[in-house]
């Protein structure tokens, strides 16, 4: 494991880090990061996460969500873009709009907003998945 690297370049665990606002934190500001942002806590800014942003249960962003997936289990108010897809879990709630190819809307979990899905402009054509839990499905068939 290389401790220093050259000009440039990012060492491997960099790439997919894991940073955390724990419970009873709370962040003022914007948060960029490169891998996985986990909030316990409270965020009141943008949250921007190459990889991953994940708003556990109990956690609260004030501000948009910018990352490739995003996972909700709290409370968010702003918007949500996130690249490929965005999973709403049970315990959450979502006060903004959602932009992403997928979105996995569990039981229980709300969306107060506008939801648009689908490609980028730039990549029109390709279909497009939505999925739902099974107890959903079963009770939309008669």
């Amino acid at each position: 494991m290389a401790i220093f690297t050259e000009k440039g370049q990012t060492a491997p665990e960099a790439q997919g880090a894991l940073s955390i606002i724990g419970p009873g934190m709370r962040v003022t500001g914007d948060i960029t990061a490169d891998g996985v942002v986990k909030i316990e806590g409270t965020v009141v800014g943008t949250v921007r996460a190459g990889r991953q942003v994940l708003v556990a249960k109990g956690g609260e962003v004030e501000g948009d969500i910018v990352t490739r997936e995003a996972i909700v289990g709290g409370e968010v108010r702003g918007t949500v873009l996130a690249e490929e897809r965005v999973e709403i879990q049970p315990t959450s709630v979502v006060h903004g709009d959602i932009t992403t190819r997928r979105l996995l809307v569990h039981e229980g979990g709300e969306v107060n907003g506008v939801v648009r899905m689908g490609e980028s402009e730039s990549t029109e054509g390709t279909a497009v998945t939505v999925q739902a839990p099974a107890s959903v499905a079963a009770a939309a068939s008669y």
